[in-house]
């Protein structure tokens, strides 16, 4: 049985991007639809829309499309099946994530911090209206 595609208008749905957004992912290389329709229609897979989702989670977190494309590449190596990373690649591959996951932490902290000022200053504002 082959695996379920979907068009465009359905991966927007699911992932809460917009058709712009799909489309430009494609241009600079982060997700390319697994097939084509006859039509010419864009086809996406449950592979694809993860994709999507992770890009969806990074973009909070200000990473650039190069860090994006970076930690993609890191998780379709170890993915790969065919080629699978050796030992010492496999380590350097951990290492890089290693990374990426300490970035992300650090990025959490500043916007935990960042929204506890907003909401200060939410309250703050809320205290002077009353």
């Amino acid at each position: 049985m082959s695996e379920r595609q979907m068009q465009i208008g359905e991966v927007a749905e699911r992932t809460g991007l917009s058709l712009r957004t799909i489309r430009h992912y494609e241009e600079v290389g982060l997700v390319t639809p697994s097939a084509r329709s006859k039509g010419g229609f864009r086809l996406y897979t449950e592979a694809d829309v993860e994709r999507l989702m992770v890009i969806r989670r990074m973009k909070p977190l200000d990473f650039s499309l190069e860090e994006m494309r970076d930690l993609l590449e890191i998780t379709d190596r170890f993915a790969a099946t065919d080629d699978p990373p050796a030992d010492e690649e496999r380590e350097r591959l951990r290492e890089r994530l290693d990374a990426y996951h300490k970035m992300a932490d650090a990025r959490c902290e500043t916007l935990r911090a960042r929204l506890e000022m907003a909401e200060e200053f939410a309250s703050t504002l809320r205290r002077l209206g009353s």
